[in-house]
């Protein structure tokens, strides 16, 4: 019995990760960071200049359309529609989502402010995950959900050092006095 222990704990894998797993998962979390905040950028992008992926050139914002109008009044029939297609077109809505959307996406990509990245991602994605309940697909969980986990992780793991300028940008001045800007 003591030999059959013995080889099991020796053939275990090791607790704490190697320096090179470790390093091989911050280009994971790296690339992670990036693909995500590409697509905040992306739809920042499209609703901007209406490129006709999600959003037709007749309904950009620079040609006065609203980019929070089609998704918010789409909520409609759900359980907090009432609340969100009110919201719908508002100039303070339009502003505060495009500015969220490309603040989050610049930092997220390149990798500085990653906190509030995290923190602004996690709370849009949190409202639109709530102007769409009930869900159609899945009771409780979608892709909203999954992002702002990742984005959580993103921020704790500090993400934004490998591929990005977060380590830089954690040492500049302003960020040294406050800390909440990383």
């Amino acid at each position: 019995m003591a030999l059959a222990e013995g080889r099991h704990q020796r053939d275990a894998a090791p607790l704490t990760p190697t320096p090179r797993a470790t390093r091989s998962a911050g280009y994971v979390w790296a690339v992670a960071r990036i693909t995500i905040g590409w697509v905040f950028l992306w739809a920042f992008l499209d609703k901007l200049f209406g490129w006709g992926f999600a959003t037709p050139a007749d309904r950009a914002w620079v040609n006065g359309g609203s980019p929070t109008t089609g998704f918010l009044k789409g909520t409609s029939g759900h359980a907090l529609g009432d609340l969100f297609s009110g919201l719908a077109g508002q100039a303070w809505v339009d502003w505060l989502f495009m500015a969220g959307l490309l603040g989050i996406g610049a930092a997220l990509v390149l990798g500085a402010g990653m906190r509030i990245a995290a923190v602004t991602g996690g709370l849009l994605l949190l409202f639109m995950w709530a102007a769409e309940l009930p869900l159609e697909s899945n009771p409780f969980i979608d892709e909203h959900i999954v992002y702002a986990v990742v984005l959580a992780v993103l921020a704790l793991t500090n993400a934004g050092d490998t591929l990005g300028i977060g380590g830089w940008w954690r040492n500049t001045g302003v960020v040294r006095r406050h800390p909440v800007l990383r």
